[in-house]
């Protein structure tokens, strides 16, 4: 039994060694600081703070629509799911680095002519084929499974930040569309005031029949906007209830983008680019180059001997009362090694294959950061210009909307042509909707900057649902 302990103490004493390639992060392939120029704004030299999605979308409204999402989005179940799944697998590798125990018992009865009955029992507890991780196989695959499993639950955390700003676009959405709308149908009024005008003044023998025919044009089209609006509206809707997973209360959305859009609030930008190592599919980059790393270490240990321990307790008795007696007892214990002599390079081409894969991975990882890095800057190319257009847009529609009142004043009072007043009114129809537009780009900026930066890491997904946590750094956690 002494020899056993022994040689199991001594196995996990040398199990402690590791092939692993010791892994260097290569420094991030972009440069140090956002662009600067023109195009960008003075506050990318602000710090990123780090903030909550609370904090970033104000109206009490679309907070509501976030938080009934994080409990009833399918997307997240599927990644707390596959979360519960890598943390099982982990557990399931990282087992096989401790000896296990099997348990037997049985009972014989048996009788003879003209004799007593006998009873035997016996028992046993076993110990199965364990391997001795002398060159560290099975430590670097439970690393490997290990760093898996927190790349899983990156990807969740990347499922959760894209699962919030795809609400907010939509309810944003949402909120153009109603403006539209509402633009749509005030047209489509003013059109049908046009038409009985015209139609007054062709039978007063004042205006042409064509007047009434582009007046009837105009009516048609806005109608036909009105409609269109009218289906984009209820497909908005559809798109956030499958969003958040439940019905949605009409009460949460916004009836114009000048109200939204207020609401989304400004999140500036940090000069250290290294900030994009937060980024939750950057951090699953990481963790899927780490996990490829300890499998070139499995795969190099694979190339030694492997040494399996075995073991057997048991008990044995021809009566329950001499079960514990000095002769019912004994023990027994072995151990092998095995290697392969010749394999055709197998052993060698696994090697080769592991460190292929942990290139492909450490490409992927840089592929990451750089994809980062330029989606974060084209958002702020985009914000530090849309002030200057939104401007633009909003003279434009001043003096569309001016041009208009005056072109049908001097239509009404017989001094224009109907031409002149139905381009004004196309004019100004087209303004309206250009500044709704510019306005949802402002608002989705927003967005796309607290998406692209990594958002908040106060929160994160579990198999229980979403929960406070503090942000985890990059480098993973003890088992």
């Amino acid at each position: 039994m002494k020899r056993i302990v022994l040689t199991l103490m001594l196995g996990s004493a040398l199990a402690g060694c590791s092939m692993d390639p010791k892994l260097e992060t290569p420094a991030a392939p972009v440069p140090p600081g956002w662009p600067v120029g023109d195009a960008y704004l003075k506050a990318n030299e602000a710090a990123l703070p780090t903030v909550t999605y609370q904090e970033i979308f104000r109206d009490p409204r679309l907070q509501k629509l976030i938080e009934t999402a994080l409990a009833n989005n399918r997307d997240l179940r599927i990644a707390a799911a596959n979360i519960t799944a890598a943390r099982a697998q982990y557990r399931i590798q990282r087992a096989d680095r401790i000896p296990g125990l099997d348990a037997g018992a049985g009972a014989t009865v048996s009788k003879a002519d003209g004799s007593d009955r006998q009873t035997s029992f016996t028992g046993s507890v076993s110990i199965p084929a364990f391997e001795l991780d002398l060159f560290g196989r099975v430590a670097s695959l439970t690393r490997a499974e290990q760093n898996r499993w927190f790349a899983t639950e990156a990807a969740a955390r990347a499922t959760r930040l894209t699962l919030i700003g795809d609400i907010a676009s939509a309810w944003l959405n949402h909120a153009a569309d109603a403006s539209l709308l509402k633009i749509a149908q005030d047209t489509a009024a003013n059109a049908e005031r046009s038409v009985k005008l015209t139609d007054m003044r062709l039978k007063g023998g004042i205006a042409p029949r064509t007047d009434l025919a582009q007046a009837q044009q105009t009516l048609a089209s806005a109608q036909s906007d009105v409609a269109s609006q009218t289906t984009a509206l209820a497909q908005d809707v559809n798109a956030l209830r499958l969003l958040v997973g439940a019905e949605i209360d009409p009460a949460l959305l916004s009836s114009a983008i000048e109200e939204a859009a207020p609401t989304v609030a400004e999140l500036p930008a940090g000069v250290d680019s290294g900030v994009l190592l937060r980024r939750p599919d950057v951090v699953q980059a990481e963790y899927t180059l780490r996990a490829a790393n300890a499998e070139i270490g499995a795969a190099r240990a694979a190339l030694f001997p492997r040494i399996s321990l075995t073991g057997l307790l048991g008990l044995a008795s021809n009566a329950l009362t001499g079960l514990f007696s000095g002769d019912g007892f004994h023990w027994s214990g072995g151990a092998s090694g095995s290697y392969s002599i010749f394999n055709a390079g197998a052993g060698r081409a696994g090697v080769q294959a592991s460190q292929a894969q942990r290139d492909v991975a450490l490409a992927t990882y840089e592929k990451s950061i750089q994809t980062a890095f330029r989606e974060v800057a084209d958002a702020l190319a985009r914000r530090g210009t849309i002030a200057d257009q939104l401007k633009a847009d909003t003279a434009n529609l001043t003096a569309a909307q001016d041009s208009y009142r005056l072109s049908e004043a001097r239509y009404r009072g017989g001094i224009d042509n109907f031409l002149a007043n139905l381009v004004a009114q196309r004019s100004y129809y087209t303004a309206q909707r250009g500044l709704v537009n510019t306005r949802l780009v402002e608002a989705t900026n927003l967005v796309t900057l607290y998406r692209t930066l990594g958002g908040d890491s106060l929160l994160t997904v579990t198999a229980n649902g979403p929960e406070a946590a503090a942000p985890a750094p990059v480098s993973a956690p003890a088992p």
